[in-house]
């Protein structure tokens, strides 16, 4: 499993289909067919044999630092548990909106972590439900 990086990977997967969505997250997806060069030089963006992986949080909807990287490590801690279900592509997990300042007062807490992760546990089972099927290779 592989991350993305640069700012022309985060563009080339949110320009693609979004694959599920729950009330605070969206997941974008792009397939790779083989190697697709960079905008700016003739260098690919994604090796075609791994899933790649990238988490969006913006401070629009996660004020604090620390919320922040807390999401981030929950989107890649679950991105793991369902790495082996995904097609071969690179993957985006963008938080579209923010968790209630009201409820989770604390800038990180056990509570903020388990809603977190079961509303990513939830959008990756969509996901997996919703991928289109994959292509069988000739042998």
């Amino acid at each position: 499993m592989q991350r993305l990086k640069t700012r022309p990977q985060f563009q080339a997967v949110l320009g693609g289909d979004t694959l599920a969505r729950t009330p605070h997250f969206a997941l974008h997806w792009v397939a790779l067919t083989g190697a697709e060069p960079g905008p700016a030089s003739q260098t690919p963006l994604f090796s075609p044999h791994d899933i790649w992986f990238g988490a969006m949080v913006p401070k629009r909807w996660a004020k604090r630092a620390v919320t922040r990287n807390t999401i981030k490590r929950q989107i890649y801690a679950v991105s793991r548990d369902f790495a082996s279900s995904l097609h071969i592509a690179a993957h985006l997990v963008r938080l579209r909106s923010g968790f209630d300042r009201q409820r989770f007062v604390s800038a990180t807490s056990d509570d903020l972590k388990a809603a977190v992760r079961l509303e990513l546990t939830q959008l990756f089972s969509k996901a997996v439900v919703a991928l289109p099927v994959k292509p069988v290779s000739a042998a």
